[in-house]
């Protein structure tokens, strides 16, 4: 027999710990998925415009082909030789810059940032990193100090080698060129140099997801980029958001903003659910690494994880699916504009490709953010249906990032059903 939702939370408060998060005020218990679609315990179907994770689709049947076939043969680690993990990166590395071309596998986003930041300190000597203030990296210890929006109570000493700098807004703070970005960047940069920690890199999201994913233009980075490698530290772009064809125009966001990172680190959709993360670099900093960390990882490319991801670039592949993401996400846009016309309480509408979202606000003028009534939206928005989330440093935005299958047909029921919760959700509690 299911539990209910109440004995299901009980539960986790005593066998997970309390204050495990959950999604929504009523949550959802989930029991299903297929392409861009959810199915609760009772049977009923939400549309996922949310999960990038399982990024070409809820138990999409060439992942979970290759997953069981490789399961029914062979699945130990990389101190076997196995051709799987060859394959794929070499596979993987195709699809960026020439100078990339070389990988260390893991098994999460957050092992994949944290090798990085030993990347930057093996090839600088240095410690010092800058971040922005209002995104998150991963809960390593390492890493977890990255991260603004849910800082880490204690950090073992950590906290001195991290400076922030203020996240880009488009809406608020326009910065057409990225030259106030670049600027900000220098100073913590010089900070670093002063306090004798030395600058070993800039972590960034390409397209600052969490911050809010301001519309910034194609080239975007170029500035801060020169910045940091006239510094002598490396760019580290965390494509777990933004990558494998999210922005609808080219395969990796750092593409887009005009960039050829030192690092790249991926995870989450790597293998459409499936725990894989990884590590994009050029050889002599991978060999930098290896030599002074002698880092080992008993699952990370094994087998099964490699078979996994391999089946996820070949669906982008075959499917087209970059292209397709671009199709879709600019009727989304163009959806999204209809209602910033209808609606006061949409202030900013911005996005591409398969992300996309429009920021709320209480007055357009004062750009006061509608946190709250963002609160209610999504949750009304789940009691019709429809998951997605918000983001953002005032968590007003909302956060619409499905799988890449998501077709127009469903976008048109996200925004049509939105444009009801709009009419009928008070601004005001």
């Amino acid at each position: 027999m299911t539990r209910s939702i109440a004995d299901i939370m009980r539960d986790r408060d005593r066998l997970l710990g309390p204050g495990v998060s959950t999604f929504y005020d009523d949550p959802v218990h989930i029991v299903r998925g297929e392409g861009v679609w959810l199915w609760d315990a009772e049977g009923r179907k939400y549309l996922d415009c949310y999960n990038n994770v399982p990024v070409v689709g809820h138990c999409n049947p060439r992942v979970v082909e290759a997953i069981c076939r490789q399961a029914g043969t062979l699945n130990t680690h990389t101190r076997y030789l196995h051709e799987g993990i060859l394959d794929y990166v070499d596979k993987l590395t195709g699809t960026m810059d020439a100078s990339l071309e070389a990988a260390a596998m893991t098994c999460t986003g957050s092992e994949a940032n944290d090798i990085a930041l030993r990347m930057a300190e093996g090839m600088t000597g240095k410690r010092g990193i800058v971040a922005t203030d209002a995104t998150y990296h991963g809960n390593t210890a390492l890493v977890s100090q990255l991260g603004r929006s849910n800082p880490p109570s204690v950090g073992f000493g950590l906290g001195q080698y991290f400076r922030f700098v203020e996240a880009p807004d488009s809406y608020r703070r326009p910065d057409p060129d990225g030259q106030t970005f670049a600027a900000a960047v220098e100073t913590e940069i010089a900070a670093h140099e002063a306090e004798g920690h030395g600058f070993a890199a800039l972590v960034i999201c390409p397209y600052f997801l969490n911050e809010g994913f301001p519309q910034n233009a194609d080239g975007w980075l170029k500035p801060v980029a020169e910045v940091v490698r006239r510094a002598g530290g490396l760019l580290i772009c965390d494509e777990v958001q933004s990558g494998f064809g999210r922005t609808g125009t080219h395969m990796w966001a750092h593409q887009k903003m005009g960039v050829v990172p030192d690092i790249v680190t991926m995870g989450k959709p790597m293998g459409n659910g499936h725990p894989v993360g990884g590590v994009v670099t050029r050889a002599e900093i991978l060999g930098t690494f290896r030599r002074g960390y002698r880092y080992f990882n008993t699952f990370g490319g094994n087998p099964v994880s490699c078979a996994a991801a391999m089946a996820v670039l070949k669906e982008i592949e075959d499917k087209d699916l970059v292209a397709h993401a671009g199709r879709v996400g600019e009727h989304a846009r163009q959806r999204l504009f209809a209602l910033l016309d209808k609606y006061e309480v949409i202030g900013d509408v911005r996005g591409s490709g398969l992300i996309f979202g429009a920021e709320m606000v209480l007055d357009r003028e004062d750009k006061t953010p509608a946190t709250e009534f963002t609160d209610r939206v999504i949750n009304a928005m789940r009691h019709r249906g429809i998951i997605h989330s918000k983001l953002g440093r005032h968590k007003n935005t909302l956060k619409i990032r499905p799988p890449l299958p998501f077709s127009i047909e469903n976008a048109d029921l996200l925004f049509d059903t939105l444009d009801e919760v709009l009419a009928e959700t008070s601004v005001h509690a």
